[in-house]
């Protein structure tokens, strides 16, 4: 396994065990043997995450740019897209407001859009 896939599953098992799970929330999980596709997650980031997020990942006034040191893997781990689409989130790195759940969005779309959010963070040096 290469480190950097370590890193991530091991960050992942990280935040498994965070404060999220005390408030009883129930972390979504993609269907078992799925292979998140960046390619598969470029046309659903558009139609669900680009109005908010900007097209290019950069941001818009309505939220936060995903090609920012802050969406890091080690400081919003894959699992915090899953949370962030079911339960919403509220302001915390930013003054946009607070984010309301993605209706509509299965956990299998959003292995996918993170897939493709990540695979342009490395891109643009972000990793």
């Amino acid at each position: 396994m290469p480190i950097r896939q370590f890193r991530r599953l091991m960050l992942v098992s990280a935040f498994i065990g965070m404060p999220a799970l005390a408030q009883g929330w129930q972390i979504p999980k993609p269907a078992p043997g799925l292979m998140p596709n960046p390619a598969a997650g470029k046309p659903l980031y558009e139609r669900n995450c680009a109005s908010c997020h900007g097209v290019d990942l950069k941001g818009t006034d309505k939220g936060p740019p995903f090609l920012h040191r802050v969406y890091v893997p080690s400081h919003h781990a894959d699992a915090a897209f899953q949370l962030a689409v079911k339960n919403g989130v509220r302001a915390h790195h930013w003054k946009f407001g607070d984010m309301a759940p993605v209706k509509g969005v299965v956990p299998d779309e959003v292995a996918h859009i993170t897939a493709y959010v990540r695979a342009r963070q490395c891109q643009a040096g972000i990793e």
